[in-house]
């Protein structure tokens, strides 16, 4: 320990011990007790009791009857838990009687400080942290601590009571891994008693009547298989897996959340997956529970990679079985494919859905949701029933929005449960938009963007799912490319452009600013992908949605300005934001992308436009945009100095970018450390000098914002690496006179920020840089803000500042 912790930690322990006292907080507690374990996790806890006898008292002061606050109780009970970790200490602790008074029924168990749940949480704590080694589950056993756990399991506090069945999972894994470790998995006679008592409270549970001692053994059992990896966890299944089998012969099955969490845990475990009885129980809860409840279990065996493929037939029915319904519910067209054939429509006949609304939609949700996971993984089911299921998913959507077709009672009930449901909708758009990695007839294909079209098109379309319709709409353009990855698309997706467009164009007049916003962004991506496409660029240059796209510049809602800067880069940088024609006024000059978009980053009020404005830029200079590439230098210089006045520090940082990147073109790019030509090196600086780039760089240095002063780290290592030759440093006195430039540096560092730096000259810049030890700076840039604050020394002395003990002089608030 710290010497000055040392003398400070008496005096911390008198505060704590004292009921006067104000009490500390929560934060500076936790923050004192992980100390404490780090401490003892470095060395032995016995030594530290012993060179530090105010922790015992402070310990043993806890025991008498006062009115000590329930926090600093709960802070002593896992304290003591701390120390007792280690056996040797865990004895004397024990010799004292000091670990019995504390979790004994002498102490807390039998004082009314019981009552607060912080208390509880702390003892269940305290003997959690003890739990380590053979002294300490004898002492749990001839305590009667576990009768208490077991209480506890059914404390109302939620934190309590799931602190109570972990704390029994440590209690089993203490008890029974070491009889089982190097030998085969030891027989339920040979274990020791107090896991015998452990697993007869849960054999008591789990044939409770009472729903809740059911789920509490079901917790405990999926966290022990879930966490412990032991052979004895063979026989702790082999013992209670008949229990939870029966479970499902009970109606109804109690506790079916907490039982499929158990039997996936298990299925996962590598020790026990082998068993066969396991999937016979995994197929019997499939076919026992409803579908709503099976769902979930259905979709993490789908999952596994090893299981039997009956069993992986039964999961996938389960899944299909609310689409299948829902193909059934309708008058598909002749040769349409079924969703449940073979196998999997023999062994489950399609029922009707839940009677209730809210159930109808849970069942449809959650089964869209799974199987929109399940897609993508190598281990679906094969072969993948892609256009069944593209059906299914356009006839819901076409459910939702009325224009389906029913062709029973059944369906018109589904049609009245599903027509206009948001949530629905949103689900189905989302497992589409993943259905476009696989291939589908063009019937089916040319329904989807039909369907896609008919959402994008109604007004009774909410902003979200109109949302999720565009990003569909994009992810199925793209599966569309012909071939994959190229920029030409499929006739019918071209054909389908023209509607878009026309939509778009309706979409960013829309008076909803989400609405506009999802436009804008799907113009965006739509450009960054075809903007090179004939097809593309003749239908959106005969479209007004360029020009609309300017006007929103100037919207009033900022997200929607940053979008439409973000589309503005995008159309410029394929030359798609021409000046329209205007008869009326055709003197007036229409300002350029690149003057447009300045305007917004020297008057535009909010900070995300302007740091869309950043982006832009630096992605114009990185690509080589045509309008930047023919002057970067005068295209650069009034941005950066833009950005160098700006208030927001993430648009500082983007300037900073900005400049990197224009270094980069003039000096080579980043990577291993080689200098620039001496005379492409002048030129380079003189470049930098008339963008004014130093003044910014050298005052970011000392920016109030850590992000900005790194960042302007990096650009000026950068530029010191391409300055100085391999193996050489300049000698101090060969250089010029720095001393006016190195002055307004101090002053800057002191923060008075006014003074500029005024003309610089090239050479003076790299005597600056080369005197300047940014390796050093890099590092402590590097450290979090409160690597000082943070030290043990420092939490002592706030805490005993708070109560007065230390002078002003010695605190260290931060």
């Amino acid at each position: 320990m710290d010497p000055e912790c040392a003398r400070l930690l008496p005096a911390l322990c008198a505060v704590l011990a004292d009921p006067r006292q104000p009490v500390a907080d929560d934060t500076c507690l936790e923050k004192l007790l992980d100390w404490f374990k780090a401490v003892t996790e470095a060395g032995s806890s016995l030594l530290l009791l012993q060179e530090h006898p105010c922790l015992v008292e402070l310990l043993f002061h806890v025991l008498k009857p006062q009115d000590l606050s329930s926090r600093i109780l709960s802070f002593a009970l896992r304290l003591a838990g701390i120390f007792a970790a280690q056996e040797n200490c865990f004895q004397f602790l024990q010799q004292g009687e000091l670990l019995p008074g504390l979790f004994g029924e002498p102490g807390p168990l039998g004082a009314a400080a019981w009552a607060a749940p912080s208390v509880r949480s702390g003892w269940i704590q305290g003997l959690h942290s003890l739990a380590q080694h053979p002294s300490a589950l004898r002492f749990l056993a001839d305590s009667g601590a576990v009768d208490t756990i077991f209480s506890l399991q059914g404390d109302p506090s939620l934190f309590v009571a799931s602190a109570a069945g972990q704390l029994l999972v440590r209690v089993l894994d203490l008890a029974l891994r070491g009889p089982a470790e190097g030998h085969v998995c030891p027989q339920a006679w040979d274990w020791p008693a107090c896991a015998r008592k452990v697993v007869c409270h849960l054999e008591d549970c789990l044939r409770s009547e009472a729903a809740p001692r059911v789920t509490q053994a079901l917790h405990v059992l999926t966290t022990t298989f879930g966490h412990c990896r032991g052979l004895w966890t063979q026989g702790l299944w082999a013992r209670l897996s008949p229990l939870v089998a029966c479970l499902l012969e009970k109606d109804p099955v109690p506790a079916p959340h907490a039982l499929v969490d158990l039997l996936l845990g298990v299925a996962r475990s590598p020790v026990l997956s082998s068993d066969p009885g396991l999937w016979e129980t995994a197929a019997q809860a499939l076919s026992r529970l409803s579908p709503t409840q099976a769902g979930p279990l259905a979709a993490g065996i789908l999952k596994l990679q090893d299981c039997p493929q009956a069993l992986r037939i039964q999961a996938f029915g389960i899944l299909l079985q609310p689409l299948a319904h829902v193909l059934e519910a309708t008058a598909q067209a002749p040769g349409t494919p079924r969703l449940l054939e073979g196998a999997a429509g023999d062994l489950m006949a399609v029922d009707t859905f839940p009677p209730s609304r809210s159930a109808c939609v849970g069942l449809l949700c959650s089964a869209l949701a799974h199987l929109e996971l399940l897609q993508p993984l190598p281990q679906r089911p094969s072969p993948w029933p892609q256009a069944p299921l593209l059906a299914a998913v356009v006839t819901i959507l076409r459910f939702c929005n009325g224009s389906a077709a029913p062709s029973s009672e059944a369906g018109g009930r589904l049609c009245a449960m599903l027509v206009g449901c948001v949530r629905v909708q949103r689900a189905a758009l989302d497992f589409l938009g993943v259905l476009s990695q696989g291939l589908g007839p063009q019937e089916l294909v040319t329904q989807v963007f039909a369907i896609l079209l008919e959402y994008l098109v109604s007004p009774d379309s909410s902003p979200t799912v109109l949302k999720k319709a565009f990003q569909a709409t994009l992810r199925w353009l793209l599966s569309s490319a012909t071939p994959p990855g190229c920029c030409d698309l499929e006739p019918y997706a071209q054909l389908v452009l023209g509607e878009l467009l026309a939509v778009l164009q309706k979409r960013l007049c829309s008076p909803c600013w989400e609405v506009r916003d999802s436009g804008l962004e799907f113009l965006t991506q739509m450009t960054r992908h075809w903007g090179g496409q004939g097809s593309f660029r003749q239908a959106l240059l005969g479209s007004e949605v360029p020009e609309l796209t300017r006007q929103l510049l100037q919207d009033p809602e900022s997200y929607v300005r940053a979008s439409a800067v973000a589309a503005v880069g995008q159309l410029s940088s394929w030359g798609l934001l021409t000046a329209p024609s205007s008869p009326e006024h055709p003197a007036v000059p229409q300002k350029t992308p690149l003057e447009e978009l300045l305007l917004v980053l020297t008057t535009d009020s909010e900070g995300f436009p302007r740091r869309a404005v950043m982006r832009v830029f630096t992605e114009w200079l990185r690509d080589g945009y045509a309008d930047v590439a023919e002057d970067p230098e005068q295209s650069v210089a009034p941005v950066l100095r833009a950005a160098s006045r700006d208030l927001d520090w993430e648009v500082r940082v983007q300037g900073l970018e900005l400049a990197l990147v224009f270094l980069e073109q003039l000096l080579g790019p980043r990577g291993p450390s080689t200098a620039a030509p001496p005379g492409a090196l002048t030129q380079a600086l003189q470049a930098l000098c008339r963008v004014q780039l130093f003044e910014f760089a050298f005052r970011s240095l000392f920016d109030c914002d850590r992000p900005v002063a790194q960042k302007s780290c990096d650009l000026l290592l950068f530029l010191k690496a391409k300055a100085t030759p391999s193996g050489s440093q300049q000698e101090v006195g060969d250089g010029p006179n720095v001393a006016s430039v190195e002055a307004a540096l101090r002053r800057w560092q002191a923060g008075e920020q006014g003074q500029p730096l005024g003309e610089l000259a090239p050479e003076a810049v790299l005597a600056v840089l080369r005197s300047m030890d940014l390796e050093a700076l890099r590092d402590t840039l590097a450290e979090s803000s409160d690597h000082v604050e943070r030290s043990p020394q420092s939490l002592l002395q706030d805490m005993l500042a708070t109560v007065g003990v230390l002078g002003d002089n010695e605190a260290d608030c931060y």
